[in-house]
């Protein structure tokens, strides 16, 4: 049974690509239904899987050998994934309802961007499953690229001059990452020689280049996990992006990099060499910058989407962190994953509550406003761990650190916990701002609500091994909530005290992607140097050309003059042939005489 719904998790997205191809050619576009139940159900097979049981396969006829897994941490990671899905795929039929009828019309734009989207859509869903369920390095590799690359559809659909930008920007750092992966997969697994990412893991912490290689996957799993300096995509692609995409983008996808993270770098191994240590503090440190710069550089965005994408950059700068100690502190790491996993799982739902939300008040129900904002904020508050399940998955993290001493980055983590109050009151803010009424469809907030409620109450629901959800005592609860009012009072006083003032100045917003524009602004001088070094050279080969022709026609002139020289003695060569037997004859006789 469990290996009948493992064919159906990963085949049953690829049947509902085929049959979105399929309705394509052969349903008339007044009656095509691209966002059908059939389309919805992609990943329920997926979901069902995640919960049957711990299972192991193998299967000799795949590729180089396939091994996939559900295990203790692949179990719940594919349940939080498949289930954000569902609610993502739900959410999107009465999202695109507006736009399915616009093609349905006969909008050809619109039914190119209804069939690309439809199609995509289960294909990144099928590679986010396999690369979950895969302990094979060429599985996971091909369901990590597979996940990749399909996402472009999913970020460029509007179809916008902002939509096509943050599709590039997506775009160009996934041939980075993937590039990056694919050099540290193939060095490590050349090395080691082994095809499982258990032994990789193994072969890397004893390698003499394992620090290298391990800088090279973290780096490539860091660009879909948003590291600093490699995160620019996130807040160009997230308010671009359709709501659902941007949910499943914000709280599946990215969570593949962490994925990566845990299952190629030797984390809490024993004996690690002082390289691997290093990396550990360097990806410690990269980690807390992502945390706070995100979150001061986010606060100042006026699209609420964009905000949302710098407070997932900070929350996965704190899981950096956390992964760091896995390295630096390998001690501390059999202690500190399951809070990592559930910190992940209650992360993905409530970000893509947030995210789902963000569509809810643009098309507002007829609700009471002040229970629609409140009900939009909670997943937030609780993110902050202020709440429910956020602060349960708070507490699993700071019990293992405080077990191990660790003071100091608990310390860090809560401030940093500040920063995402102050995001989330921000992106609650803007969303008041920028609200509209009217044209909400019951899909739409019947998911958002689904995934609000998942969020909360994430233990309730998530295969966690026994033992993973700790409750917090009575005396640790206001350490946990009290950075959500301070996030919320900082934002209120820097708004009251700095909005006359930045108007007088006239300061403008940061643009989204801070450090794309940077990036950008050095490519574009590189290109112009490449362009005058590219000038010089072709001035260089004209120059050489036209010596070389120079020097060709005076060779060609003494070719010449040798021509005629050879004529003149071809007309007079046998007078010459005579004289020269004559005088050969008389040297002859003399030699004679004498």
């Amino acid at each position: 049974m469990i290996t009948l719904l493992l064919l159906a998790a990963l085949l049953w997205p690829l049947c509902v690509a085929v049959s979105t191809v399929w309705h394509a050619y052969r349903t008339p576009a007044a009656n095509r239904d691209y966002f059908s139940l059939l389309w919805i159900s992609a990943s329920w097979p997926a979901l069902l899987l995640a919960f049957s049981g711990e299972v192991q396969w193998t299967i000799e006829a795949w590729m180089l050998g396939g091994y996939w897994e559900l295990n203790a941490l692949s179990r719940p990671w594919l349940a939080f994934t498949a289930l954000l899905w569902s609610l993502a795929a739900v959410h999107a039929r009465g999202y695109f309802a507006a736009e399915q009828r616009k093609a349905q019309a006969g909008d050809q734009a619109v039914q190119r961007r209804c069939q690309r989207l439809a199609l995509m859509w289960p294909l990144t869903l099928l590679g986010n499953v396999l690369l979950i369920i895969a302990q094979d390095i060429a599985s996971f590799y091909l369901g990590f690229a597979l996940m990749t690359f399909a996402a472009y559809a999913l970020v460029v659909h509007s179809g916008s001059d902002e939509a096509r930008l943050g599709a590039r920007a997506y775009l160009i750092l996934a041939v980075i990452g993937e590039g990056l992966i694919l050099g540290g997969l193939l060095w490590a697994a050349g090395t080691v020689e082994t095809l499982t990412l258990k032994g990789m893991r193994e072969g890397i912490a004893a390698a003499d280049y394992g620090a290298l290689m391990a800088l090279l996957l973290w780096l490539g799993f860091g660009v879909k996990a948003g590291v600093i300096g490699l995160h620019v995509w996130l807040p160009l692609a997230h308010p671009v992006a359709p709501a659902p995409a941007s949910a499943v983008l914000s709280g599946a996808m990215i969570k593949a990099g962490l994925l990566g993270w845990i299952n190629v770098l030797p984390l809490g191994g024993e004996g690690l060499s002082p390289g691997l240590t290093l990396l550990g503090h360097v990806m410690l440190v990269a980690g807390l910058a992502a945390a706070f710069g995100a979150a001061l550089y986010g606060v100042w965005q006026r699209h609420p989407k964009a905000v949302l994408a710098y407070s997932s950059i900070s929350q996965m700068g704190m899981l950096t962190a956390m992964v760091a100690m896995g390295l630096a502190a390998p001690e501390v790491w059999s202690l500190l994953l399951p809070g990592v996993v559930f910190f992940a799982a209650h992360h993905a739902l409530a970000k893509g509550a947030l995210f789902l939300g963000t569509s809810i008040s643009e098309h507002m129900p007829r609700w009471p406003q002040p229970l629609l904002f409140a009900l939009i904020a909670l997943p937030g508050v609780s993110l902050t761990g202020a709440l429910a399940a956020g602060m349960l998955s708070k507490w699993g993290v700071k019990s293992a650190l405080y077990e191990m001493h660790h003071e100091h980055l608990i310390m860090l983590l809560t401030w940093a916990a500040i920063g995402t109050s102050a995001l989330i009151s921000v992106c609650v803010w803007r969303q008041w701002q920028q609200r509209h009424s009217g044209g909400s469809n019951a899909f739409q907030w019947g998911a958002w609500l689904a995934a609000l409620v998942a969020a909360l109450v994430t233990p309730m629901w998530l295969p966690l091994p026994v033992g993973s959800v700790k409750v917090p005592p009575a005396t640790e609860w206001l350490s946990l909530s009290w950075p959500f009012p301070v996030g919320v009072m900082v934002v209120v006083m820097a708004v009251v005290i700095c909005t006359g003032w930045l108007r007088r100045i006239a300061i403008k917003t940061p643009p989204a992607g801070d450090l794309w524009w940077l990036y950008s602004a050095f490519s574009l001088k590189g290109l112009r140097v490449i362009g005058a070094i590219a000038r010089a050279c072709e001035g260089v080969k004209m120059a050489s050309v036209s010596f070389s022709l120079a020097i060709e026609r005076t060779l060609m002139e003494q070719l010449k003059r040798s021509l005629f020289a050879e004529a003149w003695m071809r007309h007079h060569g046998s007078g010459l042939m005579m004289a020269f037997a004559v005088i050969l004859a008389l040297l002859l006789m003399w030699e004679g005489l004498r």
